[in-house]
């Protein structure tokens, strides 16, 4: 008996501190992703005038995994990776336009937030204007069919009926 419950308090003890590793990852690990999240940023080069230019381009473009914001306001790793591509090819030297292309020419037409007005892009300049006439032109046909309705008198039985449906005598009535 005492062999057993030597045995049980071994056994007992060696999952107590299994337990207590355990714990101890789990409550590091999201300091470590933390950490490898701050290592992935895009990291300032230091230089003002370089990074002013790296915002002012940041803020051209769109993020294309989060699809609603620009790479400035973004904390995606494709954003960042974006910022260290612009930052590096500003020290090297290559100007806003050429930074531009460079994006335009790898990511499409969609990367800007004012993309040109040309044969590929003219559903999204025109789209919105095209569906605000479509709904109008919708609205107006509804509206004139429903313009053009007469309402039917209703006949002797029909106004009594509605008279005892709704609960009100005849000499209620105006």
């Amino acid at each position: 008996m005492v062999d057993r419950l030597s045995r049980l308090l071994a056994v007992t003890e060696k999952s107590a501190l299994a337990l207590r590793r355990f714990l101890i990852v789990v409550l590091l690990l999201p300091g470590l992703q933390f950490a490898n999240a701050a290592e992935g940023m895009a990291q300032p080069v230091g230089d003002p005038v370089v990074e002013a230019r790296v915002n002012k381009l940041a803020e051209e473009l769109r993020c294309l995994t989060c699809m609603g914001q620009s790479i400035a306001d973004s904390q995606s790793s494709f954003s960042n990776d974006m910022k260290r591509e612009i930052r590096s090819m500003i020290v090297a030297g290559k100007n806003d336009k050429e930074i531009m292309d460079f994006m335009v020419q790898r990511y499409g037409d969609f990367v800007l937030y004012r993309p040109p007005v040309k044969n590929t892009t003219w559903l999204l300049w025109g789209g919105p204007f095209l569906l605000l006439i479509l709904s109008l032109v919708f609205l107006a046909m509804k509206l004139r069919k429903r313009g053009g309705q007469v309402a039917a008198e209703l006949t002797a039985g029909e106004h009594q009926q509605a008279i005892e449906l709704l609960g009100k005598r005849e000499a209620d009535r105006p």
